[in-house]
C-alpha cells in the first residue's frame, strides 16, 4: 500500500523524535540507526528511505526547529508592528524556546559539529534559507518605513544572523545564569548595537571595507570570558551617543528640523510565543522575559 505525504511526514518526526530520545539517553556513537528504527516502530530497512545516516536525522532535527521557530515568530499577534530589532529578538527567542526541551541533545550536536564539520554541513539545511529570507523581509520592511537606512546587503545579513544564531546557541548552552540572563542580555545588546548601526547607515561602511571579518569572527567572539559583553556596552553607548547621519524622507523635509530627527526607538519587552504587539514608547527599556532553564534529569 502506497503511504500518502502526510503519514511519510509523521513517520519522518517519528524518526527524529525517537532518535533525539536515543541519543540524550545514550550518545551519538552509541546510539545506532536500527535502534532509531525500533524505537519508531518501523523496519530496519525502512529508516533509509528517510535518512541515509544518523548525521541527517541531526540535520532533519535542526532544520524542523528553524522551520517551527520561523512559524512561531511569523504568527505572533501583532508581529507585523514590531521594529526591526523586536522582530529579530522574536525569532532568536523563539529558536531558543524550541531547542530548551532538548538542550542535553543540542550540546550533544554541537560537539558533533566540532568534531566533524564536513559531515554536518555537507547538506544545506532548507530552514537556512528560509531564515535568510525572513530576515531580508524584516530590513524591507525596516527600510520601507524609514527605521533604518537604505540597506545593500539584506541577503548577506540573512547569512549573518544564521551565524549569528548559531553563536547565540553556543553561548547559550554554556550559559550557568539565572534562568540564562546571561543569554537575555547578549541577544539584547548585541541586537540593539546592529540596529543602532543600521540607522546611521554604519554597516554598509563597514561592509564596503571588509564585513568578513565579522562572519570569521562570530565563533570566537561568542565564548565566555572574551569581554563580548563589555564591548557590546561600549559600542552601545558610543552609538547612542553619535549624530545620525541620516536625512528627513523627502516628503518631511520642509518642516522637519534637527530637532525632530528620528532618535533611537525603545525595544519593547519580549515574551515567549503570545508576545504582544509594541505599544508607547516608554521612558525606560522594558526588561526582557526570562527564560526557564531545564531541570536536570
Amino acid at each position: 500500500m502506497k503511504t500518502t505525504r502526510q503519514q511519510q511526514d509523521a513517520t519522518r518526526r517519528q524518526i527524529v523524535a525517537s532518535a533525539v530520545d536515543l541519543m540524550t539517553r545514550q550518545g551519538f556513537d552509541g546510539t545506532t540507526m536500527k535502534d532509531i528504527a525500533r524505537a519508531a516502530g518501523i523496519g530496519d530497512a525502512t529508516i533509509y528511505k528517510y535518512f541515509p545516516t544518523k548525521d541527517r536525522i541531526v540535520l532533519g532535527y535542526l532544520d524542523d526547529v528553524a522551520h517551527q521557530a520561523l512559524a512561531d515568530t511569523l504568527q505572533t499577534p501583532g508581529f507585523a508592528g514590531y521594529g526591526l530589532q523586536e522582530k529579530l529578538q522574536r525569532l532568536t527567542d523563539a529558536v531558543l524556546e524550541r531547542l530548551l526541551a532538548d538542550r542535553e541533545f543540542v550540546a550533544q550536536v554541537r560537539g558533533l559539529a566540532r568534531r566533524s564539520p564536513l559531515s554536518m554541513l555537507a547538506e544545506p539545511l532548507a530552514a537556512r534559507q528560509s531564515l535568510r529570507d525572513a530576515v531580508a523581509s524584516f530590513l524591507e520592511a525596516a527600510e520601507a518605513s524609514g527605521e533604518i537606512e537604505p540597506c545593500d546587503f539584506k541577503g548577506l545579513a540573512g547569512s549573518l544572523y544564521t551565524d549569528y544564531l548559531a553563536g547565540v546557541v553556543s553561548y547559550w548552552l554554556a550559559d550557568t545564569s539565572d534562568e540564562f540572563a546571561d543569554t537575555t542580555q547578549l541577544v539584547d545588546l548585541s541586537l540593539g548595537v546592529l540596529v543602532q548601526a543600521l540607522r546611521g547607515g554604519l554597516v554598509n561602511r563597514v561592509l564596503q571595507l571588509g564585513g568578513f571579518v565579522l562572519r570569521s569572527q562570530m565563533a570566537r567572539m561568542v565564548q565566555h570570558g572574551s569581554g563580548l559583553m563589555g564591548m557590546l556596552h561600549m559600542a552601545q553607548q558610543a552609538m547612542a551617543s553619535a549624530p545620525t547621519a541620516r536625512a528627513p524622507a523627502p516628503m518631511a523635509a520642509a518642516a522637519a528640523s534637527p530637532a525632530t530627527t528620528p532618535s533611537q526607538a525603545p525595544r519593547a519587552p519580549r515574551k515567549p510565543r503570545a508576545a504582544t504587539p509594541p505599544t508607547e514608547a516608554p521612558a525606560a527599556q522594558p526588561k526582557a522575559t526570562p527564560r526557564k532553564k531545564k531541570s536536570a534529569p
